[in-house]
């Protein structure tokens, strides 16, 4: 099931703005800044569909009912354009465990428009029955959150996944929906293009690239 969370304007959508223009989004402190801020307030809107508990609190004057998660979501991103999205996430889950993932295109030689989803590298502690946020600024085919996905349950099958996306594609939110159980697609905003090289039009651009700077590919 995918979650748009602009259906009603509000400051997210000044943000996505933002790191849409190619007139602001060029200086990358301001971009990783936006990326951050973006994740903070997603990361409110998914706090809601977890479950909390009842704890009496000990005031100075007496006692409060006041309401806890049960359980510590686990986060996750993809290196390296997920680390300020899920930086933000983070700031709001503070307490939580944290999986990195090193995912990347592997393109074709001979066919520039096919790749491959290469995965070298994850760091995770245990996902049984855990919520499992997993944050990537662009879901364009939704290749790599569903290799993401498949790797990361070797770690234990979690009881519920949501997938964080700044923008995603139509193509690439059903892609996911199709190929994973248990999964909330969340996106700011959902374009409905996508080229044969698997970039989202109008989207944004490289969004590893706009925060740390452009990368070389051997």
């Amino acid at each position: 099931m995918a979650r748009l969370l602009t259906t009603q304007h509000s400051i997210l959508s000044e943000l996505i703005s933002e790191i849409r223009d190619k007139h602001i989004h060029c200086d990358r402190l301001k971009f990783r800044n936006n990326l951050e801020r973006i994740g903070e307030l997603c990361a409110y809107e998914i706090s809601k569909e977890l479950n909390y508990e009842e704890k009496i609190v000990t005031t100075p004057l007496g006692e409060a009912v006041s309401y806890q998660l049960t359980a510590q979501p686990v986060l996750a991103t993809i290196l390296r354009a997920g680390l300020p999205l899920n930086q933000g996430v983070l700031r709001i889950f503070d307490k939580a465990d944290v999986a990195y993932l090193s995912a990347y295109r592997k393109h074709d030689a001979e066919n520039d428009n096919h790749f491959m989803i290469e995965l070298e590298y994850i760091s995770c502690p245990d996902l049984t029955d855990k919520t499992l946020i997993l944050s990537d600024p662009m879901l364009a085919t939704g290749a790599s959150i569903v290799t993401a996905i498949n790797a990361l349950k070797k770690y234990g099958t979690p009881k519920h996944i949501h997938v964080l996306s700044v923008i995603a594609s139509t193509e690439g939110v059903d892609f996911v929906e199709r190929n994973t159980e248990n999964t909330t697609v969340w996106a700011v905003a959902i374009d409905d293009e996508l080229t044969a090289k698997g970039y989202i039009v109008p989207g944004l651009g490289d969004a590893g690239d706009l925060s740390f700077g452009e990368k070389q590919q051997y």
